[in-house]
């Protein structure tokens, strides 16, 4: 693949991402908010979602021999570290990096200090990683996965993971409805309003008789 290729393959995706997370409607600070603060579970409906879906390709690719998986190192230390800094942040800026592009086009002014935080926040780090490496690197167990663990083909068990996961959207489903949680205005249109009776007219008085 060359390199305008991949290139104009990731603007495609990013497209079709952006307009899936701008319908989704996870891309809102309230809805953000609402996650953590376990009032709605729209966001971790959407990331099973992916999820299932990425499994689904996934296992397809590598089941027919179209890709291998190249799995990063397990390192639990820094997962737990980084995912309570991420998450903390994401609770104070009702963002994460990946909707506050999203926010931006929808016009939300405060997503732009989110965003130039996130690139501040990237460039101090790599100035920092090589002091930390040490640190990132402790209680490293390299590259486990599941399949491996249990010594199974990957499609299989993706799929079987994939069908899991449906079935606990299913039961989230029936137990609080995606649109009873987005809201009346979840299409972007003010709730409807009955409309008042029409007045009655105006009671005229019988002439008197000439």
């Amino acid at each position: 693949m060359t390199v305008l290729t991949a290139v104009l393959l990731g603007l495609a995706m990013g497209i079709v991402f952006g307009f899936l997370l701008e319908k989704s409607r996870v891309f809102e600070p309230g809805v953000i908010l609402g996650q953590f603060q376990l009032r709605n579970f729209l966001m971790l409906r959407v990331f099973l979602s992916g999820v299932a879906m990425g499994l689904v390709v996934l296992s397809a690719l590598t089941g027919f021999g179209l890709a291998q998986l190249a799995p990063k190192a397990t390192l639990p230390l820094a997962d737990a570290l980084g995912g309570l800094l991420l998450g903390a942040g994401i609770a104070l800026a009702g963002a994460c990096p990946g909707t506050v592009m999203a926010q931006i086009g929808a016009g939300y002014r405060d997503a732009w200090f989110t965003l130039l935080g996130g690139l501040l926040g990237a460039l101090a780090f790599t100035y920092a990683e090589p002091s930390l490496a040490p640190w990132i690197a402790a209680a490293g167990q390299g590259k486990l996965t599941l399949d491996a663990v249990l010594g199974v083909p990957f499609w299989p068990l993706g799929l079987a993971v994939a069908a899991l996961l449906f079935l606990v959207l299913l039961g989230m489903e029936r137990w609080r409805p995606w649109r009873a949680e987005l809201g009346e205005a979840a299409d972007g249109l003010p709730p409807e309003t009955p409309s008042a009776p029409p007045a009655a007219p105006p009671a005229t008085r019988p002439m008197p008789a000439e």
